[in-house]
């Protein structure tokens, strides 16, 4: 042929390429539907707190398995589709195995352990003895029968992380031990599913392997852990410091990152011919949760996950589920979905009640465990399908397990609804303030941070306020950040206890120092605290229910907030946080547990130390709720060693004729007053006998008629001290504070709060104001604490 002549096109070539792409459009249009669909089927079904894995089955078994697409969706569709769903899979096992504490081998959470172990076990044996009587395979199979109560025995944990913190129990006791419990049994499942692998070949019947197989596998899987735990570390510490946070990773090292990954994680598949899906989990185990890199990974895989993966695995399980297969007529279908979803139920209940009973959990919280460790997820309807496509079980089979596994999921938002409901109702009674903290529980405590500059303060609070080492103090430093425009758009969803991140440099930098210095300073002076970072990141107008929302989810016994005002170096305040005013007042109208302000004039400026004498600190002791709870906290400060504590009390001189004298008189025969002085002279003796008597606190008392004696005498310790400690209010007819309300500059502060953080006052005196929590239920009938912890 003239290569200068055209030559002549095939019109069957043409129409065949007009096709293809003909198709390729059908299936994008197809799956961006799929999508839409989710998205609006999943809002519909969230004032039902529907779990979005709901919509997105919903959508893809409804769309799959419509006549029109199922007999035009063509078999190369189809098979990409199986392929996303496989290399899917794949990296959920290694963000899964990533995600676990490697230290959980070493330091095991023995009452996570029992609860996961004593569940698993008995699911897997009642499984075990059930599941031949179903006839699930075509044949009788042992193996295949240990492969499906592995499964039922299993619990999906990032489907029920993704419950518990949808439904914000992810921060309570009884959420912690939920997501601890799931991943160790998870682990084990897993683990079992691996030692069964090793021994039978599922690709040829569930036949033994051969000896010199079993050890090739054993061999590899060590030579690739040790690969795993040494020197991929190595490389993402590398790359972490030629990439710091802030800045944008460089490609190179991100692919030479991914690289080393994928060589490590399928050494052992492609030498021994070991499942991808395990490989990765065992090897993701192994490797660091903590650096830039593999947060950058989870992150970008989860976002993945969330935005195509899981509605497209939906899609490929409702065109795997044919429900035309479907033996609707066979007694024994329905029987099997009863049996099977009833064994999961039977078996983990079960495990949580006998579990529950010997740790001394309430069985409302072993039932309710029991539930949701029952949950089942992608993976477990992944290993569903695959038992179905290597021709082991029927399709009607298939059905049956994938239903049962959409059922374990169905009712979980319903528990951790009559979980809140509980912990709700019984919340407006529940005494969280340090007035009545059990000596034996831990103390948790909310310190929030505007920025660098309460760094210091804050660090001199937790010294104070440490206790012994036994029983340890819990603080969560929660940096307030105001939801501006500007910052609005350096936010990116955030997973666990953030709600949201920032990606904003100059923010990243200031909360990183923030830590670094807090654990600086936890490190090398404290053995008793354990401090966790949180991020309230929203617009002011409702910072105040974030707040009040992790400080009753954690249970913490008292919030500490930082004055709107700060200091400068001339004694004068600035007003950079003029704004935060409103959250303050608000936290203090609506918080769930006791309150502090913290006015720091000095308290920053210094590094207290428990070796020598640092600090003088005095108690104001008048009268009300907040004064007792402010002689609780002044009682953990007294047993500080660098702190000379004084208790100065002031009372009321009856003895004299003034007109306000006689009038207290006259009220003291009222009920609330008598009830009132009471719980004060009771609280104040046993603070005394335990702190004065000893010698370890200073005493002084004050006789006084009238408020004006009040200030007088209040201006006259100027000077004297380095922190004083008041309550806010909470007096019943206090004589001693009558009328100070009228000229307050900050009533949030309280008529003593208000004087002594005055900027005529002692520019060289802290201030911690405290609030009693404020109870707005009876205190009849109150129940045991709502904790399985």
């Amino acid at each position: 042929m003239d290569p200068d002549e055209n030559p002549v096109k095939d019109p069957r070539c043409s129409q065949f390429t007009v096709m293809k792409v003909a198709n390729i459009a059908v299936n994008m249009l197809i799956f961006i539907v799929t999508l839409a669909l989710c998205n609006v089927l999943h809002m519909l079904l969230r004032p039902y707190s529907q779990p979005r894995i709901i919509s997105e089955a919903i959508v893809g078994f409804f769309l799959s398995n419509l006549p029109i697409l199922r007999n035009n969706f063509n078999e190369d569709a189809k098979m990409a589709l199986g392929y996303v769903a496989e290399f899917g899979m794949i990296l959920h096992m290694f963000v899964m195995g990533l995600e676990i504490d490697p230290a959980i081998f070493t330091r095991l959470p023995i009452r996570e352990v029992k609860v996961a172990c004593t569940g698993f076990l008995l699911t897997f044996l009642l499984s075990v003895f059930v599941i031949p009587m179903l006839q699930l395979s075509y044949k009788p199979n042992f193996e295949f029968d240990v492969f499906v109560s592995l499964i039922l025995a299993g619990t999906a944990s990032p489907l029920l992380t993704r419950i518990i913190n949808d439904l914000k129990i992810g921060k309570s006791d009884i959420g912690r031990f939920l997501i601890v419990t799931a991943v160790i049994s998870d682990l084990i499942s897993i683990l079992a599913f691996t030692i069964g692998y090793i021994i039978f070949d599922p690709r040829d019947g569930f036949a033994v392997r051969s000896i010199n197989e079993v050890l090739l596998m054993l061999g590899v899987l060590i030579v690739q852990t040790i690969l795993a735990a040494k020197c991929i570390p190595l490389l993402m510490r590398w790359v972490d410091r030629q990439n710091p946070q802030g800045k944008l990773m460089k490609g190179s090292h991100l692919i030479v990152s991914i690289a080393s990954l994928v060589l490590v994680c399928s050494f052992s598949p492609l030498i021994a011919h070991f499942n991808m899906m395990l490989s990765v989990f065992l090897a993701g185990i192994v490797m660091p949760r903590d650096g830039r890199l593999s947060k950058l990974l989870a992150g970008k895989v989860k976002y993945f996950f969330g935005l195509l993966f899981f509605p497209v695995f939906m899609f490929w399980v409702g065109f795997e589920v044919n429900f035309s297969e479907f033996e609707v007529r066979n007694l024994l279908t329905w029987a099997s979905i009863f049996f099977l979803f009833a064994i999961i139920l039977v078996g983990k209940i079960l495990g949580c009640l006998i579990s529950g009973a010997l740790l001394g959990f309430h069985w409302q919280d072993s039932v309710a465990s029991g539930l949701l460790l029952s949950t089942k997820g992608h993976f477990h309807i992944f290993m569903a399908l695959l038992a179905k496509q290597r021709d082991i079980i029927s399709p009607s089979s298939s059905i049956v397990m994938v239903l049962v596994c959409f059922l374990t999921f169905i009712y979980a938002p319903a528990v951790v609804k009559n979980i809140i409901k509980r912990a709700r109702k019984q919340s407006p009674t529940q005494r969280m303030a340090l007035q009545w903290l059990n000596p034996s529980n831990e103390l948790k405590i909310i310190l929030c941070l505007h920025g660098p500059e309460n760094v210091q303060s804050a660090i001199n609070f937790m010294e104070l306020t440490q206790g012994p080492t036994e029983p340890r103090m819990m603080v969560y430093v929660n940096d307030m950040i105001e939801l501006t425009d500007t910052t609005t758009s350096t936010v990116a969803r955030g997973e666990g206890m953030d709600a949201m991140s920032i990606t904003d440099e100059g923010i990243l930098e200031m909360r990183e120092n923030i830590t670094n210095t807090i654990q600086a300073y936890v490190s090398d002076q404290s053995e008793g605290i354990d401090v966790r970072r949180l991020l309230t990141l929203c617009p002011l107008a409702t910072m105040h229910q974030d707040i009040c929302t992790i400080a009753e989810d954690l249970m913490v016994s008292l919030i500490i907030l930082p004055f709107h005002k700060n200091q400068q170096p001339d004694g004068k305040f600035n007003t950079n946080y003029l704004a935060f005013r409103n959250v303050n007042r608000k936290v203090l109208r609506h918080a769930p547990c006791s309150v502090g302000v913290l006015v720091d004039r000095g308290l920053g400026s210094t590094q207290l130390s428990r070796e020598t004498q640092c600090i003088s600190a005095a108690i104001i002791f008048i009268a009300g709720k907040d004064d007792r709870e402010a002689l609780a906290y002044a009682g953990r400060v007294a047993r500080h060693p660098g702190v000379k504590l004084t208790v100065i009390r002031f009372l009321l001189d009856t003895n004299g004729n003034n007109v306000s004298s006689r009038i207290t008189r006259a009220r003291a025969n009222t009920t609330e007053f008598e009830e009132e002085m009471k719980q004060d002279d009771e609280y104040f003796t046993e603070f005394y006998e335990r702190h004065v008597a000893g010698g370890n606190v200073a005493y002084m008392e004050r006789y006084l008629s009238h408020s004006g004696e009040t200030y007088s005498t209040i201006k006259s310790l100027e000077g004297d001290y380095n922190l004083f400690i008041v309550g806010r209010g909470g007096r019943v007819n206090s004589t001693l504070t009558a009328g100070m309300n009228d000229w307050e500059a900050c009533p949030e502060l309280g008529p003593i709060g208000d004087i002594l953080s005055a900027s005529d006052f002692s520019a060289t005196a802290s201030v911690l104001i405290i609030q009693r929590h404020k109870l707005r239920g009876k205190l009849q009938g109150l129940h045991e604490e709502f904790s399985i912890m």
